[in-house]
């Protein structure tokens, strides 16, 4: 894999920081929403980040830092706690007032914040999707473990009780890595099992359990990355081209198993609800969407209703690759596009309503989007619910026979 120098860069001084943390930069950041909040704003569980104790309820506190950019520029920035009056929030103000990073376009991007010492700190804005999924996979995060300290060490600490238990078993039992698919499985499985959810309760809460059964499946990769990888990283390598070639491995495979998971996970959602699919049916030009509903018979079929027909793609960021699933159903008019990605600019928000695009988001994710485009983002259970009700006025079609 060919990292990218700010990408290569950005991963060197989380791994050498004292803390790091990322998050997607938001409307809300940049003050293009409207909002007159000053800074980014730092949520309390990476308090530690800024300062040595959190905030106290009925006093502010601030101290000022240098932070140096992309390894570009340095800011005379501002770290500070308001805790008087209504106010309980962490943020970092002073950028000047010709900071790069608060325009429209870097909406969705990733911001990463690294502790170098007690008063100088390293910040990075990764934009493409490229660099945002090899950072992601380089620690072996999901985009749901955003907005948070990142975790550098190998194995996972923050799965607790039976989880742990079930997760130990099913590491136990393996031989190798299992493929993709099983993988997936797995950590619905063990999550499922541990808290108690049925197919009905999927039903009733997609969004949230598609996001924990993420959360789950990449705690147990990062304890079966333990488990096969510790023996080799444990002994000296001959030289620096074997190093090379066994990163290389880790990673790429962290990258496929990324970039399949969230559609094995999005078709145990779509079973359960009952819905009618077939993934990776041929199209024109034997192109492979992600998912069509209610299959490629129907979409071939000129007498079915065009408007009964959907198209979902499915992309874990989409700030570049959105445009990718634009010309995989010709008969669809109006595509939608499932995507972890939190934040994108109205530029580009504005771009996908022109191409007919719409996104599909975890609910918890709507607020990151510009709040005069979010009626215009369906979640995962209204999505749902509106392939249901095309399917069920389509019941007497007879591809449903």
């Amino acid at each position: 894999m060919i990292m990218s120098e700010l990408l290569d860069e950005a991963i060197g001084k989380v791994q050498n920081g004292q803390c790091a943390f990322c998050r997607f930069i938001t409307a809300n950041d940049t003050g293009k929403n409207g909002s007159h909040q000053a800074g980014f704003y730092i949520p309390k569980c990476a308090a530690l980040l800024l300062f040595d104790t959190p905030g106290k309820k009925g006093e502010n506190k601030d101290k000022y830092v240098k932070v140096n950019w992309q390894n570009d520029f340095t800011t005379e920035s501002r770290f500070v706690y308001y805790g008087q009056g209504s106010r309980n929030e962490y943020r970092i103000t002073r950028f000047g007032k010709n900071f790069p990073f608060f325009e429209e376009d870097n909406v969705g991007d990733l911001l990463i914040l690294v502790k170098e010492s007690e008063e100088y700190y390293s910040g990075f804005v990764l934009h493409t999707d490229r660099d945002i999924d090899d950072f992601f996979s380089f620690f072996n995060l999901s985009p749901d473990m955003t907005n948070q300290l990142i975790d550098t060490s190998r194995p996972a600490e923050d799965v607790e009780g039976e989880l742990e238990s079930l997760m130990a078993e099913c590491i136990l039992s393996c031989d190798d890595f299992p493929e993709t698919a099983r993988m997936a499985e797995a950590a619905r499985g063990i999550y499922n099992r541990v808290c108690h959810v049925s197919p009905g309760d999927i039903c009733r809460n997609p969004d949230l359990n598609l996001l924990k059964w993420i959360d789950t499946e990449y705690s147990l990769f990062r304890k079966l990355e333990e488990k096969f990888y510790a023996p080799v990283y444990r002994n000296p390598f001959p030289n620096c081209q074997e190093l090379i070639k066994f990163s290389n491995m880790i990673l790429n495979r962290r990258k496929s198993r990324a970039g399949k998971s969230l559609e094995h996970h999005l078709a145990a959602v779509f079973t359960a609800a009952d819905l009618k699919y077939e993934r990776q049916a041929t199209t024109e030009d034997n192109k492979r969407p992600d998912f069509l509903f209610p299959d490629g018979k129907a979409y071939h079929d000129f007498s079915f209703p065009a408007d009964d027909l959907v198209f979902l793609g499915v992309k874990t960021t989409c700030k570049d690759r959105w445009r990718q699933v634009l010309n995989e159903a010709d008969r669809i008019e109006t595509k939608y596009l499932f995507t972890l990605q939190q934040g994108i600019s109205r530029n580009q928000l504005l771009e996908m309503k022109h191409e007919h695009l719409k996104l599909v988001v975890p609910a918890s994710y709507r607020n990151s989007f510009a709040e005069e485009f979010r009626p215009d983002i369906e979640t995962l259970s209204s999505f749902i619910a509106m392939v249901k009700e095309k399917q069920g006025n389509m019941l007497s079609f007879h591809t449903f026979n």
